[in-house]
């Protein structure tokens, strides 16, 4: 949220797309994901920026091998940085910029694919990762389509990372929601 506050002109395209294929009658629901291309794209550009832990689960290597023509000796610890890979200049074009398109209209290629790392890769990425990416995808969408939002200041919010396995935003973020109509059309069953 605190990059869509920082950048309306996104936040508002995503609005539009939820108003389009969602509308405002009903609140979005995980049929409508994949209608939604956008807002995933600003879901993979915000796991791309800010993954939830910066280092993946360790791997230990069973015999000795080579990694990226590195000799690995057999009862090694690797460790790989999401946050490094997805930062860096030679595999992103402007990573230090949030830039949902970089994953819109099917350009999600193979090796997008390949470089977006933030749950892990392969046998050993977490297998939560499509679980969790629907969850983020419904909760930020329903942000976004129930609430007009704005910065509380005219400043752009401080996206410093704090301290922490999974390192937080360092300033907690304060913004301004206004309901939109659709939240009368909300009903909560319990």
């Amino acid at each position: 949220m605190a990059n869509l506050l920082n950048h309306p002109h996104i936040l508002q395209k995503a609005r539009i797309e939820l108003d389009e294929h969602v509308g405002q009658q009903n609140l979005i629901d995980e049929v409508d994901l994949p209608k939604l291309p956008y807002l995933k794209s600003i879901v993979s550009e915000t796991l791309r920026l800010y993954p939830a832990a910066p280092m993946l689960v360790p791997h230990f290597s069973s015999e000795d091998c080579k990694v990226g023509g590195y000799d690995v000796p057999r009862d090694t610890i690797l460790l790989v940085n999401a946050w490094a890979i997805h930062r860096d200049p030679e595999l992103w074009e402007d990573p230090e910029n949030f830039k949902p398109e970089r994953f819109e209209n099917g350009k999600e290629d193979y090796d997008k694919v390949h470089k977006l790392v933030p749950f892990g890769i392969g046998r050993r990425a977490c297998p939560g990762s499509g679980l969790a990416q629907r969850v983020v995808g419904l909760a930020l969408g329903s942000l976004i389509q129930c609430f007009e939002w704005e910065r509380v200041s005219e400043e752009e919010i401080d996206m410093s990372e704090g301290k922490g396995t999974t390192m937080p935003k360092a300033i907690p973020l304060e913004a301004m929601c206004k309901a939109r109509p659709i939240i009368n059309n909300v009903h909560l069953s319990i």
